[in-house]
């Protein structure tokens, strides 16, 4: 259970912490309605977020993105059209929008909406698990239509136009060249804030995939969410993702980006971020490694603990049940989802707060150790692997662990202060646990 909301690691800040101090690392699946509900119901089916919590518990995850969905209408399976509510505006006409129904009032917040919000977050964090609240969603501004959004002209009775260039797509209300809009952004923001703010399990993230043309208005609401959170009792991390070329002009997307961010956390893209390999996270910024921005719905075994190995937390965009994406067999994912839930409980046996990438120490390039106690290593093959424990006095204890099931294999008792090579006692890809024995005797981990 969280103690205190989370923050950067004062001295691994490759992962967060709270009052406890010791360092926290961050695994889990998310899904697009875990927040709104959708469907091509209207109003669309409910979600079980309760047996969604119970899912989350059966695979040992602690973490989720609470998805925000910007349009009254989204995509799902082959394209077909799918409702989504509620929405952060209330709908009290006067008149009728483009879909029927009572125009939004953009100064009046719904109720629903943030109690809802609230809700959620409180019924997480009573299991354990750490929410991060998406406040805006971009990649829907590309392929959503314009006119199912509240800032649509003919949608509200605030004569608010976010597309005034008339391109059909609204990209101007994530920019900072409508102030109008900006206004009512902020003051929904600062309303997320007072919902949940007092909560320890917090996270926000300020929109998933918006262009390119949005990065000075993600920093400006960064920049934003801190400034409020100051005048509040608790403080908690604030991330963004990556930002994709949107059109023809558009400059290139960049992970540089989002490292000169003021954001705490940042969820990159492109294929170093894959498997071949990832690169090791420097502590410049905590890296929730999210296959969502890597293959959209993706994702393996290998890559899950490689980017373990690298000080990174793997995040899954899970199709969950497959009733909004049907992405293969609705349990193709299982050995995926498994997977981070062993990074987790290996994580909490460990020091982590001590624990640094240090793929040289090992001939398969994937290490996370404290040089002189501990070391983690990936054997994506399997076979032979070389570790060098040179800056370890005294013995050490070898344990194999099934990356996927979790079962585990005593090895060998063996003396540091060399290399050692190891052989992995069954086929396929295995994870080595070595320990230091303390002189005492005493059990190394509980």
């Amino acid at each position: 259970m969280p103690i205190g909301p989370l923050r950067t690691h004062p001295t691994n800040p490759r992962y967060f912490t709270d009052e406890s101090g010791r360092a926290i690392y961050l695994t889990g699946s998310h899904t697009w309605n875990n927040l709104q509900d959708m469907g091509p119901g209207d109003p669309p089916e409910a979600f079980d977020f309760h047996a969604y919590l119970d899912f989350l518990d059966r695979y040992h995850h602690n973490f989720i993105r609470l998805w925000c969905w910007e349009q009254v209408a989204a995509w799902a399976i082959e394209r077909r059209v799918v409702a989504v509510a509620p929405h952060p505006w209330a709908r009290t006409g006067p008149g009728a929008a483009l879909d029927g129904k009572p125009k939004f009032d953009l100064t009046i917040l719904n109720p629903v909406y943030f109690e809802r919000l609230r809700q959620r977050v409180e019924a997480a964090a009573a299991r354990g698990v750490y929410v991060s609240v998406m406040l805006f969603e971009g990649w829907a501004l590309w392929h959503i239509e314009w006119a199912s959004h509240p800032f649509h002209r003919a949608n509200n009775v605030n004569g608010i136009d976010g597309d005034p260039d008339r391109d059909g797509r609204g990209l101007e209300t994530h920019t900072l060249n409508l102030p109008d809009v900006a206004r009512l952004q902020e003051t929904y923001v600062r309303k997320v804030i007072d919902t949940i703010g007092d909560l320890d399990n917090v996270l926000y993230e300020i929109a998933n995939e918006s262009g390119t043309y949005s990065i000075e208005w993600q920093y400006h609401m960064i920049r934003l969410v801190k400034s409020i959170e100051e005048t509040k009792p608790k403080q908690h991390p604030v991330g963004m993702t990556f930002v994709f070329p949107r059109g023809p002009t558009a400059p290139p997307g960049s992970n540089q980006a989002l490292f000169d961010s003021p954001a705490d956390w940042i969820s990159p893209s492109g294929n170093e971020y894959l498997d071949n390999p990832p690169p090791p996270a420097d502590g410049a910024k905590v890296i929730l490694n999210d296959t969502d921005h890597l293959w959209g719905i993706g994702g393996t075994v290998d890559w899950a603990w490689k980017s373990f190995c690298r000080g990174m937390h793997p995040i899954f965009m899970d199709p969950y049940d497959d009733e909004l994406e049907r992405m293969g067999s609705p349990d193709q994912w299982d050995p995926l989802r498994q997977s981070l839930g062993q990074t987790l409980f290996l994580a909490e046996r460990m020091d982590l707060a001590s624990m640094t990438p240090q793929g040289g120490l090992a001939s398969t390039g994937y290490c996370l150790a404290d040089p002189d106690s501990e070391y983690v290593v990936y054997l994506p093959a399997g076979g032979e692997v070389t570790v060098n424990l040179a800056a370890i006095a005294g013995v050490v204890e070898t344990e194999w662990l099934h990356p996927v099931d979790g079962t585990t294999t005593s090895g060998a008792i063996v003396k540091g202060g060399t290399q050692r090579t190891f052989q992995a006692p069954s086929g396929g890809a295995i994870v080595l646990h070595l320990v230091r024995k303390p002189a005492d005797g005493r059990p190394t981990r509980p």
